[in-house]
């Protein structure tokens, strides 16, 4: 009988946590059953979900489906009453083993996340089809932005003992994963519920220095007015730390962020892309970017639009503004929806070209190339690459010349 099945919506968390229930089904034969990992970032996010469970119910009626993560721990009962759903269960609740064991259980077990204080490492030793894991060191976060509903679905930061991280990392560079992404829901809140409250950065050195054997070490997104002293210090002395941070801007306009309850302003991003370049002149950076939030005007775009370029943001995540009820954010004044639609065009437009501007750089140059699969691969930058060659595996690591520049993509030859 074929494994049960999970759909992962959202975040690397998610992706990670998904891992971790794959994991507590790994002894299970239940092929009709199917785990939706939920998304709550949006509506829009949720209206997918809830598309993707009357789908699975309309193609399996047989299967059992399972709801889980953020829409399930907000909205319970509403997803406890669609088609073909047998069991609700929260954020804290599919992490643990004993939610998946066989037998009689609640329809809904979704406990007040609120309510958490700590939240511990789940060992995962494979990651299906993937040649990089994401590890969790936090969960939850502290800060209420207007535009967000999530912490009402992870709860409050919480973070992961350094030796749990430690123990999980040894156990995946043992299974043969040559690169590991610290995630979280907020990463540079790392620490600040812990005895001596260590950093994001403490926590990244004393790991390269406890693991040796990890090649290449990634960060998922930081809030760049919160990048710690430790964590710029090792910028400028580690190899193995990537030269890609990925940053949460949300807006390029002070008024914006301001109204967004963010804790950076426009100069804090262009302050934290110089002092990390200063350090790692190789270094790329991503950036998450909301088109046409509340009250957004044409002079703030424009705002937004010129932060790209000053702070040379090259990866870019754009999502045009969704609202999501139960948050300050969607009782302001709404920016039109096609406005809305034009303006994350115009960004992911500029995007683009940010992009193909950074990869023609690349040409002439040497990288060491993460392959995902066979020919293809991820330069230390996370520049996507092509290979000539398509002999080396999943997990290896190709030192290449890199030889071309398609619009979204390297070309290169293995040395």
């Amino acid at each position: 009988m074929a494994e049960p099945k999970i759909l992962t919506f959202g975040c690397r968390l998610n992706a990670y946590e998904s891992e971790v229930i794959r994991g507590h089904l790994k002894d299970s034969s239940d092929g009709d059953l199917i785990v939706v990992n939920s998304c709550a970032v949006t509506a829009e996010a949720e209206r997918q979900v809830r598309q993707a469970i009357r789908k699975a119910h309309r193609e399996t009626p047989e299967a059992e489906i399972v709801v889980t993560g953020c829409a399930a721990q907000i909205d319970p009962k509403r997803y406890a009453a669609l088609p073909g759903v047998v069991r609700v269960l929260g954020n804290a609740e599919k992490l643990r083993p004993e939610s998946w064991l066989e037998g009689a259980h609640p329809k809904v077990q979704v406990d007040d996340i609120m309510s958490l204080r700590e939240t511990a490492s789940h060992l995962t030793t494979a990651f299906a089809e993937r040649s990089r894991a994401f590890v969790q060191i936090q969960q939850g976060c502290d800060h209420r932005c207007t535009f967000c509903i999530i912490p009402f679905g992870r709860g409050n930061n919480r973070s992961v003992p350094l030796g749990a991280i430690v123990q999980e990392v040894r156990r995946l560079v043992e299974a043969g994963l040559r690169e590991v992404v610290l995630t979280g829901v907020d990463i540079t809140g790392y620490g600040g519920d812990l005895p001596g409250q260590p950093s994001l950065g403490q926590l990244c050195r004393r790991l390269l220095a406890q693991v040796p054997e990890l090649p290449r070490l990634r960060l998922s997104s930081l809030d760049p007015v919160e990048i710690d002293p430790d964590l710029y210090r090792l910028l400028g002395e580690e190899p193995r730390l990537m030269p890609h941070l990925h940053l949460s801007v949300q807006a390029g306009a002070d008024l914006i962020l301001k109204r967004m309850k963010r804790r950076h302003l426009r100069r804090d991003v262009l302050s934290a892309a110089r002092q990390a370049k200063a350090l790692r002149p190789e270094l790329v950076f991503g950036a998450d970017l909301i088109a046409g939030f509340p009250t957004e005007g044409e002079a703030d775009f424009q705002e937004t639009l010129r932060l790209v370029e000053e702070a040379e943001l090259t990866y870019l995540h754009v999502f045009p503004y969704s609202e999501r009820p139960g948050t300050p954010a969607a009782r302001m004044p709404q920016v039109a929806k096609p406005l809305r639609k034009e303006r994350a065009a115009r960004l992911r437009a500029l995007g683009a070209t940010q992009l193909a501007r950074h990869l023609q750089k690349r040409v002439g140059s040497q990288d060491r190339i993460l392959i995902e699969k066979p020919g293809l691969g991820r330069a230390e930058d996370f520049s996507e690459v092509t290979l000539t060659d398509k002999s080396s595996n999943a997990g290896a690591i190709v030192a290449a010349a890199l030889t071309a520049a398609r619009p979204t993509a390297l070309e290169g030859r293995p040395l």
